[in-house]
């Protein structure tokens, strides 16, 4: 399928949608050479969405009835602006779609629910080594924010930090 940025739609996750964006999840993690983090599921995935209490939102990028990229991100809050921000988690366009703007539309998307949720913050990581994506978000308007570093405890070290292990 030939694809413009006019034959595609930018649209809210339905539930139907989610065994397609696993699918996506895992195309990336292969991608970013990380499929051995990769410890999610379809439920997982679904619940994080759609539970008792959602932790993510979702919006997808379709061609027809086909998911063809996706950005999942969440609210989160600064203290210094005293205003919430969104956190993207993960912004994707399967391959053959790439380079027709959906990516950029999937981010503007985001950047207006932003706007309109009065957000002072629009946020992401990117691997160091993925230089198109860092001209991508660039391109965009988005700077690099070299002077922080990312912190991350997880697995055993979590646990020993919650003081849980013996």
């Amino acid at each position: 399928m030939k694809i413009t940025a006019t034959s595609h739609t930018i649209r809210p996750v339905i539930a139907a949608d989610v065994a397609s964006i696993h699918a996506m999840i895992l195309e990336l993690a292969e991608f970013e050479s990380l499929s051995h983090e990769v410890q999610s599921t379809g439920d997982d995935l679904h619940r994080a969405l759609f539970g008792e209490r959602p932790v993510a939102e979702a919006v997808v990028a379709c061609a027809g009835d086909e998911v063809i990229g996706f950005a999942i991100f969440f609210t989160h809050y600064s203290t210094f602006t005293g205003k919430p921000g969104i956190y993207l988690e993960d912004l994707f366009v399967r391959p053959q779609f790439r380079s027709h703007g959906v990516g950029k539309q999937l981010l503007v998307h985001v950047a207006r629910m932003a706007v309109e949720r009065g957000c002072a913050r629009y946020e992401w990581s990117v691997l160091d080594w993925n230089e198109s994506a860092i001209r991508f978000y660039e391109s965009c308007g988005a700077e690099m924010q070299g002077d922080w570093r990312r912190m991350r405890v997880s697995g055993d070290a979590l646990i020993r930090l919650a003081g849980l292990s013996g």
